[in-house]
């Protein structure tokens, strides 16, 4: 969809938003729109007993004036809304006007009173959500949906339209690392096998951002066996890819982010049920948000250097493949116990979280990973899960979540839960027995981050099969690009 931001001046036919304020009271915009339409939206605003809630849609078609319908928008209090309902907000007329089957819109944005926040702010955020609404991931129909059902260009008018536009080019840019984690976790993974995922991580080159693949020759080298167990049943080699930002000052210490990219999960010899299976395409989930994230931060050229890390392998069956009960060492020399084969992930990170920590000597490191079926018991899709050894970035994570509707809930992390992965045989097992899932995960994951400030997302039950809303109906949602973009945004550029 094409986005382009124009002055206050209205068009004068096509498909038009305009908005209304509590108890229906039209903006000066939408008011001057009426006065076209010759008083025909206040007529319907009555009619509809429309009281402009937030969000509420009042589609008025062929009104007069020129206009083929004119759909009014409820802001509610204006005073009281935020960036983030602004953005779903964007979403929610997007989602309207390719229901009305509209090519072309146009939206007038004439509002006062917004806390903190402009008109052409305001402008911008529409545009995002608007944006991070139209997705769609259907190359592989063949029969394409009709283009009388997609929007294919909007147009913002207000009263700043370059403001506009500039404030919309880091929002457009995190709206590409969205869409980018969206398409890895929805691809089939007989598409994107881990070879195909490095390969697509490398095409970030193009934005700026260093690539490095290291292949299981070098990996083994490093002593990373215990990402190599997992992988050693499948047909596609496993690769670690790490990928490098350096929009900060030369040699300052940077800020890392991990993620799982298991790009189809079997559990293995201890294998899952048939049911559901199909889903675990997507357990890639945590490496997808970060080669998205990495697109956004250098799409928008932040102030700051970055490590991005993905552990990418399969995890088949196979008569090579890992057995229950094998022994396994990792590249910071701890033994594992691997008592169950579809606890993979934490094995994957275990070595990728040791590499990063001691090669880059990061300030922080979050890791992403659609870890265990029991945070979807704890938490539902509502939230992810967050595990920290550090107050100050539990909370800096907790409160771009909530910023940006990306929510998490902290999770504890004691030495109780800790002995619960003891192994009688090796320094740990992988497994910690039917309870707690979720948090003895986190213990196993916090051995290998040797004391760096830490966090792990649990985003099971976000980063796929989510719950869709204003600004997401796609089954992988890009969960995480937003939050931790914020994250960066606000404390880590300078």
């Amino acid at each position: 969809m094409k986005i382009s931001f124009a002055g206050s001046a209205l068009p004068k036919s096509g498909t038009l938003v305009v908005f209304a304020i509590d108890g229906g009271k039209l903006t000066a915009s939408a008011a001057a729109v009426d006065k076209l339409c010759k008083g025909q939206l206040v007529r319907a605003v009555k009619a509809a007993n429309f009281e402009a809630k937030r969000d509420s849609v009042l589609d008025v078609i062929a009104p007069g004036g020129g206009f083929d319908r004119v759909l009014v928008v409820g802001l509610g209090n204006a005073e009281a809304i935020t960036a983030h309902e602004l953005e779903m907000m964007g979403g929610t007329i997007a989602g309207a006007l390719q229901s009305a089957k509209a090519k072309q819109a146009a939206i007038a944005l004439s509002v006062s009173g917004m806390k903190d926040m402009t008109e052409a702010q305001a402008a911008a955020l529409l545009a995002s959500g608007a944006a991070l609404r139209v997705y769609s991931f259907d190359q592989y129909k063949s029969k394409k949906p009709e283009k009388a059902t997609v929007l294919e260009s909007l147009t913002l008018h207000c009263a700043d339209a370059a403001k506009a536009k500039t404030a919309f080019a880091p929002l457009e840019a995190v709206r590409e690392g969205v869409h980018l984690a969206r398409d890895l976790v929805n691809e089939p993974a007989n598409i994107l096998h881990p070879e195909e995922f490095a390969a697509r991580a490398k095409a970030l080159t193009k934005a700026g951002v260093k690539v490095e693949i290291l292949t299981p020759k070098e990996m083994k080298k490093l002593g990373m066996h215990a990402l190599l167990g997992v992988a050693q049943g499948s047909p596609f080699e496993a690769r670690l890819v790490v990928m490098r930002w350096d929009g900060g000052k030369k040699g300052a210490q940077p800020v890392a982010f991990v993620g799982k990219g298991v790009t189809f999960d079997t559990g293995g010899i201890s294998i899952k049920p048939a049911a559901g299976m199909e889903d675990m395409k997507g357990d890639m989930g945590g490496a997808a948000c970060v080669t998205g994230l990495m697109l956004a931060l250098a799409k928008r050229k932040a102030k700051v250097n970055v490590v991005g890390a993905i552990g990418i392998v399969e995890n088949a069956v196979d008569g090579k493949a890992q057995r229950p009960g094998d022994v396994v060492k990792s590249m910071s020399g701890q033994t594992i116990a691997v008592l169950n084969t579809d606890a993979e992930g934490r094995l994957v990170l275990a070595d990728v979280l040791w590499y990063v920590q001691d090669k880059f000597k990061p300030k922080f490191m979050v890791n992403l990973a659609t870890l265990t079926g029991a945070i979807l018991v704890a938490l539902g899709k509502e939230h992810a899960g967050l595990f920290s050894n550090n107050d100050e970035l539990s909370t800096r994570i907790s409160d771009a979540g909530y910023a940006t509707g990306e929510k998490v809930w902290r999770m504890p992390l004691t030495p109780a839960y800790d002995k619960m992965i003891d192994s009688d045989i090796a320094d740990m097992k992988n497994i910690g027995g039917r309870l707690a899932g979720s948090i003895t995960a986190g213990q196993f994951l916090q051995r290998f981050v040797n004391k760096v400030p830490w966090a792990h997302l649990d985003v099971a039950g976000t980063a796929m099969d989510a719950e869709k809303n204003a600004i997401n109906q796609s089954w992988g949602s890009g969960w995480g690009v937003r939050l931790l973009n914020k994250l960066v945004a606000d404390h880590y550029e300078k």
